[in-house]
């Protein structure tokens, strides 16, 4: 039996995660702020949370072999608008980013350290290419990928740590930001500017993830662009 956390898996790629990961034999703990069982729920910015979750699960199966820290946040403000953002707004985006992560990871280590386990941490093609929903977003998935190869060090070599970076994935998140005829324009525009002249999809994010957890044995500290090329996108 193997057994993962994922953050955010009531909706989007967290949702897509723990589907693909059940689908697989899994036993999988949603771990969210609502629509999840009672003993999952919670809100990574909150380190009594992270830490309750992290015992609730091992209570319930023994043991963490995966955790895939999916949860995020961000404030929809164009990269001109200086003024969009504020100090708060950083704030409370790195509080969900990036303190989230560190914050389950540092509650889950020593099951996973007893099961050489491995951790996948949900970053964007917006880290390398200072795009996305706003600066302060781009920023924390920034630093999120530098706190993996950290802790790929640190927490080597018993757990494997590793970044999954989509592109734009059209999901209910998208959909609410910009209504849907928006957000079906943003997945055309993407479309047309990567390589594979597509957009990737929830459950194509899903399929990396675990593979990286089932597959990549020898894999750690390593970003995986999971963007349909846009990282090598020309920039004209």
């Amino acid at each position: 039996m193997k057994v993962a956390i994922v953050t955010g898996g009531n909706s989007g790629m967290g949702e897509a995660t723990v589907r693909e990961l059940e689908k697989r034999g899994w036993k999988v703990a949603a771990m969210a702020r609502t629509k999840v069982p009672e003993a999952f729920r919670g809100d990574v910015s909150v380190d009594a949370d992270c830490r309750r979750v992290a015992k609730a699960v091992l209570e319930k199966w023994g043991r963490i072999d995966a955790l895939v820290n999916s949860a995020g946040t961000t404030k929809f403000v164009k990269h001109e608008d200086l003024e969009g953002l504020k100090a708060e707004d950083f704030e409370a985006i790195f509080r969900v980013n990036l303190i989230g992560p560190f914050q389950m990871i540092r509650a889950c280590a020593p099951a996973l350290k007893a099961a050489r386990g491995c951790i996948v941490n949900l970053s964007s093609v917006a880290s390398l290419l200072g795009t996305g929903s706003s600066i302060a977003y781009a920023a924390s998935k920034a630093a999120l990928d530098t706190m993996t190869f950290s802790l790929a060090r640190a927490l080597g070599p018993e757990i494997r740590v590793n970044v999954v970076a989509p592109g734009y994935v059209k999901t209910a998140w998208q959909v609410s930001a910009h209504g849907q005829e928006g957000a079906d324009a943003l997945e055309r525009k993407y479309a047309e500017k990567a390589p594979m002249k597509a957009a990737p999809q929830a459950g194509e994010v899903a399929e990396a993830v675990a593979w990286i957890v089932e597959g990549g044995r020898a894999v750690t500290g390593q970003i995986l662009y999971v963007d349909a090329g846009m990282h090598v996108a020309s920039p004209r």
